[in-house]
């Protein structure tokens, strides 16, 4: 089996297993809604007979139990329980773990997947028990069945089937004749294959299909079980299901009679051509059933109705691109490098005064921003798929610990850069975990507070300019501060008498090793891996911000940058040491003119609002005199308002980060540095944190 087809498959079962987690999760909530029902079967369908064409006979096996439970779900002869919908999931899990199981590796997983069929069987009724598994992978296999299945109709109903494939199905990794296989699995079938579209021998592309088929099924699987044959072809294929008998005895047609029941030709036109007369719309006219304009009006339609199935099967069964994130990457590194040179190809115009050069360089400056910022683009993904996989969590944890608890998720259509998202997981776990586990009381404590029994932690993210600000926050009995600072002083983190604000205590729970929690469980108390968050939002060049209301809840936003690998920033200068400071940050840039009363000590002058600033030539022990006229660059951060001062301001530069190395992993005010277009390196300066670090000096003093 080729083993790109085989890694597709993968990906193609990771999507479809995280939509099914996420329509289980729905279904437990509402579980008379039929189409979360459709849904779960459609994925399980997918899963099942795309793992009997690749190869993957242990999936397959497996989920063809699970598919037949839900097949009784959607005739009506099962009903859906949390039991049922809990198994699933354990299901579901289970299928990932073969997923990722090496090939060949697969009994040493399958006691696991027997304890879930067995638990499976017994929370179905007794009538609805899942019948033996498809013998998909039998070649030998006729394709006319003598014994039809037992399905949810009496009697048994024949439908007329139609599947041309496109040309290029093989190209997906699709085997025609494995669906023709299951299909006879439901039944009688009867099959002709259709060769008129066989090229000469020499024209003959191997990867190309040009057979299709027309056959008669009867059954009693039903119409929906016939259409799931084809539901994952169904794209690139042309596939058309007709009832031609209900329940009861056949009778007998004639040739004639069932072309005219397909739809080939009119009666009229049978009984005409029989009588060996000219052609239909001649005969038609000349018999003044219809005028020459209506049939002309009828072959027109004819035409237009042929091309647009034409169009519809040329066109592509998905309209996305699956790239493999390395090359991305690349195409990331590599528009950063282009950039680097773009700016050299700037300053090189500016200073050698050709206007042809310097035209050449604004054109590729456009082009350079354009694939800049389409390049990035190309990396946002929705946060949407990250947070409804906490759905799931939340649903364990809530379980575990004898709680009722809702997660309630909005905008889940903000866009993130792929790699800040896979970094914003696990905090985003440690906080919803924690919430979950001290924020949100049980149930009977809920009631006699006046609140409704179960919690809600709401989940959210939005744009704010550069960041997009994430929102963890729930409706439970907020921080207990006192037994943080007993904790706090406890742990030397704060002297006994130390006076901190609200805000101040609560952001002790980030401390690392930090806990409340009398006794260890397998779930953190609020504090225990908070740590994390604080380390996973230091390495995303991002903030938090935590509130708390005795009573009424916690809420915590994280602040994070869009993307981490190309930032807008402001070129500086001081002392021949080049700086860039991220715009993101900047609200303005004022002079500051030694010994004017805009300068005092540390302090800045700024419409009448004293702002503290760092000189960079003192911060980073740059000799030298500084000039009479230094530029204060007033920034945001989360200590409020925070000046740089520089010896000038340069403009605005499009700055590719560049990792430092080892040794400098512990430098916090510096976040990386960045290649200029004459070959000298700038810093990158944390702003955040080269604040907060000023005023823990200022607090030391």
């Amino acid at each position: 089996m080729n083993n790109g087809l085989r890694a597709a498959y993968r990906e193609e079962a990771a999507e479809l297993l995280a939509e099914l987690e996420v329509s289980l999760l729905e279904l437990e909530a509402n579980p008379a809604n039929m189409e979360l029902v459709g849904r779960v079967f459609r994925a399980l369908h997918t899963i099942k007979g795309s793992g009997g064409m690749f190869g993957f006979d242990a999936i397959a096996g497996f989920t063809h139990e699970l598919e037949t439970v839900f097949d009784g779900v959607r005739e009506g002869r099962i009903q859906v329980t949390p039991e049922i919908v809990g198994i699933t999931l354990a299901a579901r899990d289970h299928i990932q773990l073969l997923l990722r199981t090496p090939e060949g590796g697969e009994s040493a997983v399958a006691t696991a997947g027997h304890e879930i069929l067995a638990r499976l069987r017994l929370a179905a009724p007794p009538e609805a028990s899942p019948a033996p598994p498809l013998p998909l992978r039998d070649a030998a296999r006729p394709l006319v069945s003598d014994s039809p299945p037992e399905g949810t109709q009496e009697d048994p109903c024949s439908y007329r089937i139609h599947f041309k494939p496109s040309p290029d199905i093989f190209l997906s990794g699709a085997n025609p004749l494995l669906m023709l296989k299951e299909l006879a699995e439901l039944g009688d079938l009867s099959l002709a294959a259709q060769l008129d579209g066989v090229p000469a021998l020499d024209e003959i592309n191997p990867e190309h299909c040009y057979t299709s088929w027309d056959g008669v099924l009867t059954t009693r699987a039903g119409e929906d079980a016939v259409r799931d044959v084809f539901i994952f072809v169904e794209d690139r294929a042309e596939v058309t299901i007709e009832r031609i008998t209900d329940a009861g005895e056949p009778q007998h047609l004639r040739v004639g009679d069932v072309l005219v029941d397909r739809g080939a030709v009119s009666k009229v036109l049978v009984e005409q051509v029989l009588a060996e007369r000219p052609l239909a719309g001649e005969l038609l006219v000349q018999a003044g059933l219809v005028s020459q304009q209506e049939v002309a009006a009828a072959v027109l339609e004819q035409q237009h109705l042929d091309g647009l199935r034409e169009k519809r099967l040329k066109t592509e069964a998905a309209s996305t691109l699956r790239v493999p994130a390395a090359k991305l990457d690349s195409l990331v590194n590599i528009v950063g490098e282009l950039v680097t040179v773009q700016a050299r190809l700037s300053g090189f115009a500016m200073n050698s005064g050709d206007p042809e050069i310097g035209f050449i360089a604004e054109e590729v400056e456009r082009l350079s921003e354009l694939l800049r910022e389409n390049t990035m683009s190309i990396r946002m993904l929705p946060i949407g798929d990250t947070f409804t996989r906490f759905k799931r969590l939340v649903r364990d944890l809530s379980a575990e610990l004898g709680k009722k608890v809702d997660l309630v998720t909005e905008g889940n259509d903000t866009e993130l850069d792929k790699t800040v998202i896979e970094q914003l997981s696990d905090p985003l776990v440690h906080l919803i975990r924690n919430s979950v586990d001290h924020g949100i009381e049980p149930p009977e404590r809920r009631v006699a507070a006046g609140k409704p029994a179960t919690g809600r932690i709401h989940l959210s993210a939005t744009h704010a300019g550069a960041h997009v600000l994430i929102v963890v926050a729930d409706d439970g009995g907020g921080l207990n501060r006192a037994a943080i600072r007993s904790r706090a002083v406890e742990r030397h983190l704060i002297a006994p008498d130390a006076q901190l604000t609200d805000q101040e205590l609560d952001t002790l729970i980030f401390a690392p090793g930090f806990s409340t929690a009398s006794q260890v469980t397998e779930v953190s108390g609020r504090g225990v891996g908070m740590d994390v968050v604080q380390r996973s939002l230091d390495a995303l060049r991002g903030s938090l911000t935590v509130t708390s209301r005795p009573g009424l809840g916690t809420t915590v936003i994280l602040k994070i940058p869009l993307t981490l690998a190309i930032i807008d920033g402001l070129l500086v200068e001081a002392g021949g040491a080049y700086f860039v400071a991220p715009v993101a940050n900047i609200s303005e840039c004022i002079e500051l003119t030694r010994g004017s009363a805009a300068h005092k000590g540390s302090l800045a002058n700024v419409r009448g609002e004293l702002v503290p600033y760092v000189t960079l030539r003192d911060r980073f022990a740059i000799s030298g005199e500084p000039p009479q006229i230094e530029h204060v660059i007033v920034t945001e951060t989360q200590e409020g308002k925070f000046g740089l001062v520089v010896d000038r301001i340069i403009g605005d530069h499009h700055t590719v980060i560049k990792k430092l190395g080892n040794f400098y992993r512990n430098v916090d005010e510096v976040s990386g540095a960045t290649i200029l277009g004459n070959g000298t390196v700038a810093l990158i300066l944390d702003v955040a944190k080269m604040a907060a670090g000023v005023v823990r000096e200022g607090h030391r003093r």
